[in-house]
């Protein structure tokens, strides 16, 4: 994490690059690799404000905020124009959590560790909640081409419905979260850490990485299209694979690591809470704030995401069934994300 954190430097080098012209794929690798860090700094800030904070609110902030810095890097994204990016990041976020990030957990928990096992039940309530994440995201799709034959305006009307339900569904969840029995039953596994940072410090770093996130997210946005047109690699690809993976590299790692220490039940807490978070705070979020932003965005998504979606929601189910993994298990999930990111990165 420590060699992660060093990538911060090339922060200032990509907004003065960005400032002289430089060469717009220079531009966007210097801003990406910067991102990392200051994302996973973001995160950490959030986690030791929130345990100063208590239980109830400190899980509240890390619920609201965990993906900050990819909803930060999506609103700008919305601003410039760049829906299909945006849908393709949320849809590639789900996945990677799921596939990629506790495919690579079990995989290497599971060579560390042998079988490891995790709570069944909790498993599979998040995975139930993911399959009904990814059915709410994949009705307007579905629904919205018939829609849109005799009311395009009703499509719109369609997303914002639906993410009105998300956002309830999600709201519902913390509640339960927070509910005196769930956090007795939890405490064995999510006990709260001793913080490092005090509240003062917390809050400092929180804004200096939320205001270096939200620069260099303009930057990296700004050089898309540039990028797209001399590598001729698709905005889809940058969107579904190379924009989640900057904004949760340093959380995928927590996940990663908790599972090589043995603790398979935070690292699936992680991957699967943070597929949850994307799918019903950010997407429905998004949604709202794009109509701010004078770019609505709609929850229409393409059959190649409807098919991502659906294979990491069905993964969810399956991987929750038992309540153990192994290093097989992990290597199937990786052979699944690597398949699929093959297809995308030849898509037009």
């Amino acid at each position: 994490m420590r060699l992660l954190y060093a990538f911060t430097v090339l922060a200032p080098i990509a907004i003065v690059g960005d400032f002289l012209g430089w060469s717009p794929m220079l531009v966007f690798v210097l801003s990406a690799l910067a991102l990392i860090p200051l994302a996973g700094l973001l995160g950490r800030a959030t986690e030791e404000l929130a345990i100063h904070t208590g239980p109830r609110l400190g899980g509240l902030l890390n619920a609201t905020l965990g993906n900050a810095a990819e909803l930060i890097i999506t609103i700008f994204a919305i601003r410039a124009g760049l829906l299909e990016l945006v849908k393709a990041s949320i849809t590639g976020s789900i996945m990677g959590n799921i596939l990629l990030v506790l495919g690579l957990s079990m995989f290497l928990g599971g060579v560390r560790n042998g079988v490891q096992s995790f709570d069944r039940e909790t498993a599979g309530m998040n995975a139930t909640m993911m399959i009904l994440a990814v059915v709410a995201l994949i009705v307007p799709s579905v629904f919205s081409h018939t829609i849109d034959l005799v009311n395009h305006a009703g499509v719109e009307s369609l997303s914002i419905g639906v993410a009105i339900a998300m956002l309830v569904l999600y709201g519902l969840s913390l509640v339960y979260a927070f509910a005196p029995a769930a956090r007795a039953a939890e405490a064995h596994t999510h006990a709260p850490g001793k913080a490092h940072w005090s509240v003062k410090k917390s809050v400092l770093w929180l804004l200096v990485a939320t205001v270096f996130v939200a620069w260099l997210s303009e930057v990296l946005i700004g050089a898309v299209e540039p990028v797209v047109e001399a590598s001729g690699i698709s905005e889809f690809f940058l969107g579904i694979v190379i924009i989640p993976l900057v904004g949760n590299v340093a959380e995928h790692l927590v996940a990663v690591q908790a599972a090589w220490k043995n603790k398979m039940e935070l690292g699936m807490a992680v991957a699967v809470g943070s597929s949850l978070q994307i799918a019903l705070f950010v997407a429905p979020l998004l949604v709202f704030l794009s109509l701010l932003l004078g770019h609505p965005l709609t929850l229409v998504f393409n059959e190649f995401e409807l098919v991502g979606l659906a294979a990491a929601a069905l993964v969810a189910g399956f991987t929750a069934l038992d309540g153990k993994s192994n290093w097989l298990e992990g290597a199937q999930l990786l052979a699944v994300y690597a398949i699929t990111c093959l297809a995308f990165y030849f898509l037009p």
